[in-house]
């Protein structure tokens, strides 16, 4: 997949994402999608649509930035951060988070094979920084 393939998927899917476009999300995602969220919990395609098909999830905006790209064959491995404002069944989801995408080629165009999520330590909505146990102070 060459750069201007990849750039463009990317710009669609983000947008599709924003939009909770289902239609054009069942387009981009493989058939045996797989992602995994921040806390490690699995969403096969199907919970990955029903998000956005139930209105469950919204987003007001939604942002793929800071990307680091590497191609293995027919695959292409995405890293960055996605940035958005928006709401899962009301409650705000947190506004940065790191983000792998697994991009896989084909005759059929790019399709979206896995999302793997990760909080950012110390940003809005991500569990606190973990220290020195109590009472140890960090002093050894």
């Amino acid at each position: 997949m060459n750069g201007t393939e990849l750039t463009d998927f990317l710009v669609t899917w983000t947008a599709a994402e924003r939009a909770g476009d289902v239609a054009a999300l069942e387009r981009l995602l493989a058939d045996d999608f797989l992602a995994v969220g921040p806390l490690g919990f699995f969403l096969s395609r199907q919970d990955w649509l029903d998000r956005h098909a139930t209105g469950a999830l919204t987003y007001r905006t939604f942002e793929l930035t800071d990307t680091r790209i590497r191609q293995y064959g027919d695959v292409t491995v995405v890293v960055g951060t996605q940035t958005g404002e928006g709401a899962y069944r009301g409650q705000p989801v947190p506004p940065a988070t790191r983000i792998t995408l697994l991009v896989a080629g084909g005759e059929a165009g790019p399709r979206l094979a896995g999302v793997h999520y990760s909080f950012i330590a110390g940003t809005p909505g991500a569990p606190s920084i973990p220290g020195p146990p109590a009472g140890r102070g960090g002093d050894r």
